[in-house]
């Protein structure tokens, strides 16, 4: 140990000696907060984490941390209304990030390189759980589960996986031979038993007896009832009966004018298929166009740019609007009378639509079609369903009073009504079913608050424009033909150059290099680069807080 002198700093090891760490009142740490577009996915994806994998050129990486969380990303990528981007700050900066394109990017590069699910073998002796539905919830609790070392076994009562995926979304949306290669390779580690349906084929008592769980994930196929004060037209067609007629055959029944009734995503999919046929469509909904700061009670369902895309492809929207009296000749529909409504927030906390008098107008039509949601057909699960026709969980999946039957999807109570919530709610009840047959108690997902945009320091950023996809001109819109393209490779190397990074060390180097005391240790390990403080020379001036561009290190109080 060398002496210590007033004038001796320059000694050999003086300064080592001399360990300044003694002067801090605080100290900086290292704290990952999650980013608002991972805290707004309902599947629980982590964008920023694969957008920086993806920026690092590691693009496998960025898929399988991607497919920790979400196993159907070309799926989503295309159909998903992303509230990701909703939730992204950089939107407060210029525009968000093009998060949807890079999933779907990934989803695409997967497929055409043939990169397998990262699974682990299954344990000898694994146990096995029926999942009843292949739609988008009972897909992704099957994937989670063989995640986990579980064997999953789907029945289905269609003879092809995807449920309403490949019922009823268009073509235009979704193509056939996307869905068909993604769900090849996630059949490909799951059993499969097709023309299978509860209730006719086999009965839920068999399924809690032959297996370990079972969960419950049917979607929804039966039309909640309409009628305009007790009438109904005598040749009423639901809207999803019709979109499945379109989807299959290519073809509904004949429609001049029509008014769909709805907000959702059918809606939207339903008038868009009428206006291709040449029919003039109007849509009427309660509901307000969606955009920040608008409630999602009170917001349309349906993604915004579907929105956009019907009404550039001739749907005329009646936004705030309900229909009042059905005009009728016979039992058949000539018309409607429109009121002018309001969804007002009522004390219980739920919504009152209101009519204005005096704002009836009339349309002239020859359909009527609602879109206004479906509920779960009952067979062989009546005793489960609660009084509006879906089963009652918590926030794991879990069927109160039933051991080892967990539900979700479409068919739970309070669903997203999305097929990014229906991966999200099978990802979270294969936790829950792991714990279960563990025999493990299974805490509900808990998450901090994101990082807030003030914690970000945007002068190390710069501004440029969001990378948007080319779409099909509206008289281009015929038929099937996807209407978006996607982006390139070269187009999401530029879009991802573009992520805050919010929240998540990004190894940019900044605090190393402003530390006036070199306390900040710069290493690489497997994961990538990592930054280590030497407390015993820090002496918590703050500088590298302050200047982190991404809000990853924090000050916090020194203990004594």
């Amino acid at each position: 140990m060398p002496i210590m002198t007033p004038g001796a700093f320059a000694y050999p090891g003086t300064s080592l000696a001399f360990k300044t760490g003694g002067w801090r009142t605080a100290r900086p740490v290292h704290r990952w907060v999650p980013a608002p577009c991972h805290a707004g996915c309902p599947a629980g994806e982590d964008p920023c984490g694969y957008v920086g994998l993806v920026a690092e050129g590691n693009i496998k990486g960025a898929w399988e941390r991607l497919v920790a969380s979400n196993p159907l990303p070309a799926v989503t990528g295309r159909v998903c209304d992303h509230p990701c981007e909703s939730a992204c700050h950089r939107g407060s900066y210029d525009s968000p990030i093009a998060i949807h394109n890079v999933e779907r990017w990934l989803g695409d590069e997967a497929a055409r390189e043939a990169w397998e699910y990262p699974l682990p073998p299954l344990p000898a002796g694994a146990k096995t759980v029926a999942v009843v539905g292949a739609g988008p919830g009972g897909l992704s609790c099957a994937y989670h589960l063989r995640r986990l070392g579980i064997k999953a076994t789907v029945i289905d009562r269609l003879p092809l996986a995807g449920g309403t995926l490949r019922t009823a979304l268009p073509g235009y949306r979704l193509p056939r031979e996307v869905l068909d290669r993604e769900l090849e390779r996630l059949m490909a580690t799951v059993s499969f038993l097709p023309h299978t349906s509860l209730g006719r084929d086999v009965a839920l008592e068999e399924l809690l007896h032959d297996y370990a769980a079972v969960f419950l994930a049917p979607g929804r196929q039966q039309p909640h009832a309409w009628d305009v004060d007790g009438r109904v037209p005598r040749d009423l067609h639901a809207a999803l009966p019709l979109l499945e007629e379109w989807v299959a055959f290519g073809k509904v029944p004949e429609i001049h004018s029509a008014v769909v009734v709805g907000g959702g995503n059918s809606a939207i999919d339903m008038a868009r298929v009428l206006a291709r046929t040449g029919a003039k469509v109007h849509l009427v909904t309660h509901d307000v166009r969606p955009a920040p700061g608008v409630p999602r009670a009170v917001a349309m369902k349906a993604a915004p740019r579907d929105i956009q895309q019907a009404e550039e492809e001739g749907v005329v929207l009646h936004l705030e609007h309900a229909i009042h009296h059905l005009i009728l000749r016979g039992e058949k529909v000539v018309g409607v009378e429109l009121v002018r409504v309001k969804k007002l927030a009522r004390d219980d906390g739920h919504y009152e639509i209101v009519p204005f008098e005096g704002t009836e107008t009339v349309l002239h039509v020859d359909q009527v079609i609602p879109a206004v949601g479906q509920k779960v057909a009952p067979e062989g699960m009546e005793s489960l369903l609660a009084a509006r026709g879906f089963f009652a969980v918590d926030d794991a999946g879990r069927i109160p009073g039933h051991d080892g039957l967990f539900a979700g999807g479409d068919a739970r109570v309070g669903a997203w009504g999305t097929v990014s919530g229906a991966v999200g709610d099978g990802r979270r009840a294969a936790l829950a079913i792991e714990a279960y047959l563990s025999g493990q108690p299974h805490g509900l997902e808990r998450h901090p608050e994101p990082i807030q945009f003030s914690g970000l320091n945007l002068n190390y950023f710069e501004h440029a424009p969001r990378g948007e996809e080319v779409l099909l001109p509206p008289d281009g819109r015929v038929g099937t033909a996807e209407i978006a393209a996607g982006l390139s490779g070269q187009e999401v190397a530029l879009e991802v150059a573009r992520c805050l990074s919010c929240g998540t060390c990004m190894a940019c180097d900044n605090c190393w290099t402003v530390c006036p005391d070199q306390a900040v240790l710069k290493m690489q390990s497997p994961a990538g680069m990592r930054y280590l403080t030497d407390y015993d020379y820090c002496k918590g001036c703050g500088l590298c807080a302050h200047e982190c561009p991404v809000g990853f290190i924090a000050m916090v109080e020194e203990s004594s």
